[in-house]
């Protein structure tokens, strides 16, 4: 069922604008149905928030539960802002203390940036556990992605990240191993996952800390995993929210940064990401940028429009079927769970 827009939030109108069914408010009054009430702690920097915002707003949205979604973006403190990004936050999203307020039914956190050698140190680290405090308590499901997952497990179980020798970059294959699942339900037994990190949590770890594993790969390691009750907290380890282009984003933002020497190396394709064709097309790029920089000239254009029809999505599927029986989960347990959130004020 549908997203509601029941705020001024552009994602809404863009996400309308590329077919997604999105409800106004007024709509939304008028249907005597369900609402589920789904929090999102973006913690993305700048260049990723809205995106972000979209990738996940859109997977709430193909939840095929009889519910309307509410959507509910906010942030915390510690995390580096510009001055337009901050007017944004400060213009559309909530801050915690509304969001305890008017209550949740679910939570999703994305992740972040990091800039120092321990999570804990990291500015937003205490006010991520006032937020998983409040939400153990309040919160029927927390889905956590990448970073945040890493976050958890170390605050929840002391559970250390370890750098692996080299970025994990790329789309990998994936097998559930937890068939029976009920966050498994329907979905295919072999999938593709986009990662993009430099440092992993392991299934050794995890287990011993009473985890479920639900999906792992033989390349990329454990992707999926759940708390010891099973639905309370899901740990992503990949990105299975991002768009098809999102790492060729990445690659393009990499190149720059070697062009503009804030790297030494330039940036290896995403491993199984490209074809042949786009491989080709990629390190003709590649050529060009290296041209450039040693005859000090300007830096070519990135051949995205070239490279973005040449890329596939194999892992959007999988992904909104395991959304979707999140969000089930979610609607049968919140029935038993307290009182309603308060319905918001458009």
């Amino acid at each position: 069922m549908p997203l509601v827009a029941h705020s001024p939030l552009p994602a809404f109108e863009k996400l309308r604008q590329r077919g997604e069914k999105v409800l106004t408010y007024s709509q939304a009054l008028h249907q005597d149905i369900r609402e589920l009430h789904v929090g999102l702690l973006n913690m993305m920097p700048d260049a990723a928030l809205t995106a972000t915002e979209m990738q996940f707003m859109r997977l709430v949205g193909s939840c095929n539960q009889i519910a309307q979604f509410f959507v509910h973006p906010f942030t915390i403190p510690g995390l580096s802002r510009g001055a337009e990004t901050k007017a944004y936050l400060d213009r559309y999203y909530k801050s915690f203390d509304e969001i305890c307020a008017m209550g949740l039914d679910a939570l999703i956190i994305t992740g972040a940036n990091v800039t120092n050698p321990s999570l804990d140190q990291e500015p937003f680290w205490r006010p991520l556990k006032e937020v998983m405090a409040w939400a153990e308590e309040h919160v029927t499901s927390v889905l956590c992605s990448c970073l945040a997952t890493h976050a958890l497990v170390k605050m929840l179980y002391h559970i250390e990240r370890e750098p692996m020798p080299a970025k994990l970059w790329g789309v990998y294959s994936h097998r559930s191993v937890h068939k029976e699942h009920p966050l498994l339900r329907d979905i295919n037994t072999r999938f593709d996952v986009p990662h993009s990190r430099y440092n992993a949590v392991y299934r050794e770890a995890l287990e011993r800390a009473g985890l479920t594993i639900l999906i792992e790969s033989e390349d990329a390691g454990v992707h999926m995993a759940v708390s010891p009750d099973q639905t309370g907290i899901v740990y992503f380890q990949g990105h299975p929210e991002y768009d098809t282009h999102s790492l060729l984003k990445e690659y393009k933002r990499e190149a720059g940064c070697f062009f503009d020497g804030e790297r030494e190396d330039y940036p290896p394709h995403p491993e199984h990401y490209f074809n042949e064709d786009a491989a080709a097309i990629a390190d003709r790029y590649r050529a060009a940028v290296l041209a450039a920089k040693q005859a000090g000239e300007t830096m070519p254009t990135f051949p995205e429009a070239h490279l973005v029809p040449l890329l596939d999505n194999t892992w959007r599927d999988t992904t909104r079927g395991i959304f979707n029986n999140w969000l089930g989960i979610v609607y049968e347990q919140t029935e038993f769970k307290g009182p309603r959130p308060n319905r918001p004020v458009a």
